[in-house]
């Protein structure tokens, strides 16, 4: 979870692995996965920052979606 601030100075805390986008246009407004939408105060580098700051805290830092190459000859010899 990180804690952001609203433009009406509201403090709002997210869960940063819904975040599907940030936009600045020029308000900073975050997209959750699930359709809502936010406009905070703090700039898109910031929102950045502490969604990594909360991966690191739960130990989601360095993961890569890389698919393994050897999982389709496995699939095959199972067969």
């Amino acid at each position: 979870m990180i804690q952001l601030t609203t433009l009406r100075k509201t403090p709002l805390v997210i869960n940063a692995s819904l975040i599907e986008s940030i936009r600045s246009t020029p308000d900073t407004t975050i997209h959750l996965i699930g359709g809502q939408t936010y406009v905070v105060q703090e700039s898109m580098e910031e929102v950045t920052e502490a969604a990594i700051q909360f991966y690191r805290q739960i130990g989601l830092t360095g993961l890569t979606s890389v698919r393994r190459i050897d999982d389709g000859g496995r699939r095959e010899k199972e067969k």
